[in-house]
């Protein structure tokens, strides 16, 4: 059986959860099959997810990610059932270890064992919604005696883990439901491919029906120069964060991420971005027309990435960024 391919778009859709419940709205209408959250902070992703059980009959939500730091598996276990009643079977839960910036700069947490914290956290959670009484002593996390009521398996929400290098992919693929990329240059997506396969070999399950979900970077427009500024205005920092800057080395650029790490800690905001090229912003981001952008999109999917979340770069509301995501309307592009 081969999966749907989805196009998805993007959330928050701005500070005002009446923005992405209109931002929903838009998209069923126009032929979207998804809109996937990010969840950097507020509005809070997974409490804005059940404001829109009202409009979300015609599309699957989900969330990229929800930290495994910030909320215990009880917790997640607990929303997820919530979740997956209000929004009737069409909800992902997706997990991932966040970055450095946010889990010890915001929360004041330490990210001790990202990978273990992420499979752990996704084998208490699938237990606990089939209603499973907890008994877990694994590496940093524990629970014993928490049950909840078993959810109708067609409500029960899927656990997709989000994963960029060699060990966390094979894992998410071994273990979760579902794998969702970020921020990757094109150059390295064959061999993260390969390691969904070995990941996904490993638990028995035919790997090309391991949904890989990604958020791409997108604006249509004709100043790329502009687009490229926009780009590394957003994300040199991510860079800069430990998790990010080893994958762009193992991506094939240790150069960057050198300079990136250098012009972070010297407080050179403009080396950190001077590190990331035209031509490394091109592997990256989709920056360009229509045509080029919805070519670049196409040419993923022949690659293997199932769920296309288009997130426009640039202000909410900006003429980009509603021009970006009517390029991937159904009237304009489909991916069959």
């Amino acid at each position: 059986m081969s999966l749907i391919k989805r196009m998805a778009v993007t959330l928050p859709a701005g500070p005002a959860i009446a923005d992405s419940v209109a931002r929903v709205s838009w998209a069923v209408d126009n032929g979207y099959q998804d809109a996937w959250f990010s969840d950097g902070g507020a509005p809070d992703a997974l409490t804005t997810a059940a404001a829109l059980g009202s409009v979300s009959d015609h599309i699957r939500i989900g969330v990229a990610v929800t930290p495994v730091f910030t909320r215990t598996p009880a917790v997640l276990a607990a929303t997820a059932y919530s979740l997956g009643q209000i929004l009737q079977g069409g909800f992902v839960m997706g997990l991932g270890s966040s970055s450095q910036t946010m889990m010890t700069g915001w929360h004041g947490l330490s990210m001790d064992k990202p990978l273990s914290r992420v499979k752990n956290t996704a084998i208490m959670v699938r237990s606990m919604l089939k209603g499973e009484k907890s008994d877990f002593d694994l590496a940093g996390l524990s629970s014993h005696g928490y049950r909840q009521f078993p959810l109708p398996e067609v409500s029960v929400p899927p656990l997709y883990l989000a994963a960029l290098r060699p060990k966390m992919i094979e894992m998410a693929a071994e273990i979760g439901d579902g794998v969702i990329f970020n921020l990757w240059p094109k150059r390295a997506l064959p061999k993260m491919m390969e390691h969904v396969r070995i990941g996904a070999e490993r638990a028995g399950k035919d790997w090309k029906e391991v949904e890989v979900v990604n958020r791409a970077m997108v604006l249509v427009t004709n100043d790329k120069a502009e687009g490229r500024r926009l780009f590394r205005a957003a994300f040199a920092p991510y860079y800069a964060n430990p998790v990010y800057n080893k994958f762009l080395a193992w991506a094939g650029y240790e150069d960057a991420a050198d300079t990136i790490t250098e012009g972070w800690a010297a407080k050179d905001r403009t080396k950190t971005s001077a590190a990331l090229s035209d031509e490394l912003v091109d592997e990256i981001a989709i920056i360009g027309t229509a045509d080029e952008c919805q070519q670049r999109i196409l040419a993923h999917a022949q690659m293997g990435i199932h769920t296309h979340i288009i997130a426009p770069l640039g202000d909410p509301g900006s003429s980009g960024m509603q021009r970006t995501f009517e390029a991937f309307s159904a009237q304009n592009f489909s991916l069959r």
